[in-house]
């Protein structure tokens, strides 16, 4: 079943420091150059022992980060030290070749020290801004697992190529709960298989907002909390499903956090890439597919063209929903053979990803419940939706987008089951996926509820919202919600006796 993902070496010199965005190395780099630095300023009898042992843990850092890859971050550490290097260590040299020794005035060397600490500084700054995602641990009793698939649909050509003999083909990662597994267990890449499937993703995701793929180089350094291929959670129990959607131009990875943390709960998790309208999709043969969708900045042609990608993204979930079944029943052979419960299914899905998830819904009943990250509704807003349904959004307004809210309210409006749609204060649109773990923290951007609250207001609300629809769990929904944000639910009439 699984596409095994190679086995990669240990990299645990260079997992990120919680807190300081740098990895050890990184941070004896930063440390040596500030010392190097300092060591200017210190008594003349404290000065050469320092200088020494900066010069050392600035050289023993930079050999091993040559190693195991520079990330551009720390180029201004080594840059600002470098310039340093050669004042700090000449009245040593002095000093041993028996010739008088000389030093800077001190007027002298304030504005290089300065100059040298504005470099060093700048180090910290941009691992802070474009960080190394750092995931946040699942809370769940599982353990978390991950694979990825490939099924093609014999039924369906590809309406993005003119050949008639191509199909369409969906690659999806499944995360699941796992045995409990040893605590050097290899933690899996995020956004692909290999570091260099990761690279590839990274490059395309930056190229869709048009930014240089390098200010990006720490997100494919990163691993999440599932590893890969890990055992099935023993007991025999059966897990309800959730599919997910990623946004236009997004990849099945980009709501791995959320992900993580509904399958340390016990739900097994099947996120899609979209050939064609995915930022890139690597298959298993190692083709790279791209992204063809594109606005035209026409709204009436745009609306057409997203009301088309969604209905080929939404006959995507029920493809692989069908394939779930045949994989719990045994007709695909692969681990999770009996432990689906695929009689209790979320479609779910971020920006136009909701909308196929809404969609979805519509035409394909076995999905019980239904979740939108955000998304406007593109396509027919009828048949009604009959699925309980859970809508987060940002803060809109009328000034700010005058068809979203109206629209997704008609959408829900329309439902024979209840409707919740929650605004999350602080909330941007990237605030519903990984971003703000790797984003500069510009509100507008990603949000200002910051790296950790973002990634546990999304999975706390989703998850108290799948529980009570999926595992019919007691309790009351609208006041967890309630909790979160600005919650507003239409139950709709009872039904005439």
């Amino acid at each position: 079943m699984w596409h095994r993902a190679p086995r990669p070496e240990d990299g645990r010199v260079t997992e990120i420091i919680a807190g300081l965005y740098m990895s050890p190395p990184e941070f004896l780099a930063l440390s040596g150059a500030v010392a190097l630095v300092g060591a200017r300023w210190l008594p003349p009898t404290a000065r050469p022992r320092v200088t020494i042992a900066a010069g050392a843990v600035l050289v023993l850092s930079a050999i091993v980060l040559s190693v195991v890859g520079i990330r551009w971050q720390v180029l201004p550490v080594l840059a600002g030290a470098a310039v340093a290097l050669p004042f700090a260590l000449s009245p040593l040299l002095r000093r041993r070749t028996g010739r008088p020794a000389w030093r800077a005035r001190w007027w002298l060397a304030l504005p290089g020290s300065v100059v040298c600490a504005g470099l060093i500084a700048t180090g910290p700054v941009a691992a802070w801004a474009f960080p190394v995602p750092v995931f946040p641990e699942p809370s769940g009793r599982f353990a978390v697992g991950t694979g990825v698939v490939q099924w093609t649909d014999p039924r369906r050509p590809e309406s993005f190529t003119a050949d008639p003999n191509d199909l369409r083909t969906v690659v999806v990662q499944l995360w699941y709960p796992a045995q409990k597994g040893s605590a050097g267990a290899r933690r899996a890449q995020y956004l692909g298989r290999t570091e260099q499937e990761a690279r590839t993703v990274s490059d395309a995701l930056a190229g869709e907002v048009g930014l240089p793929g390098f200010l990006f180089d720490g997100v494919p350094r990163a691993h999440t909390h599932a590893v890969f291929d890990a055992p099935v959670a023993g007991g025999g129990e059966r897990f309800p499903v959730v599919l997910f959607s990623p946004g236009s131009g997004g990849v099945r990875t980009q709501n791995t956090a959320w992900a993580e943390e509904l399958a340390s709960h016990g739900y097994v998790v099947a996120a899609l890439d979209h050939p064609y309208d995915s930022a890139v999709v690597v298959l298993a043969d190692g083709r790279t597919v791209h992204a063809e969708t594109a606005s035209t900045g026409d709204r009436d042609k745009d609306g057409e063209l997203a009301a088309h990608w969604t209905a080929v993204r939404a006959a995507d979930l029920g493809f692989v929903l069908t394939r779930l079944e045949h994989l719990d029943r045994g007709e695909i052979t692969g681990p999770l053979t009996g432990r689906l419960d695929t009689g209790r299914v979320a479609v779910t899905g971020h920006s136009m990803g909701g909308a196929a998830a809404l969609q979805a819904a519509r035409q394909d009943h076995r999905f019980g419940a239904v979740i939108d990250l955000d998304g406007y509704p593109h396509g027919p807003a009828s048949p009604s939706l009959h699925q309980p349904t859970l809508a987060l959004t940002q803060a809109v307004t009328s000034g700010t987008d005058p068809h979203y809210m109206p629209r997704l309210t008609e959408a829900l409006g329309r439902s024979t089951a209840t409707s919740y749609r929650l605004t999350i204060p602080g909330a941007a649109h990237l605030t519903f996926m990984d971003g703000p773990l790797y984003l500069p923290p510009v509100p507008s951007v990603v949000g200002s509820l910051g790296r950790t609250e973002s990634p546990h207001v999304v999975a706390a609300t989703t998850l108290a919202f799948l529980d009570a629809t999926l595992r019919h769990a007691p309790g009351d929904l609208a006041g967890v919600l309630s909790a979160y944000g600005d919650l507003g639910f239409r139950q709709p009439p009872p039904s005439p006796s």
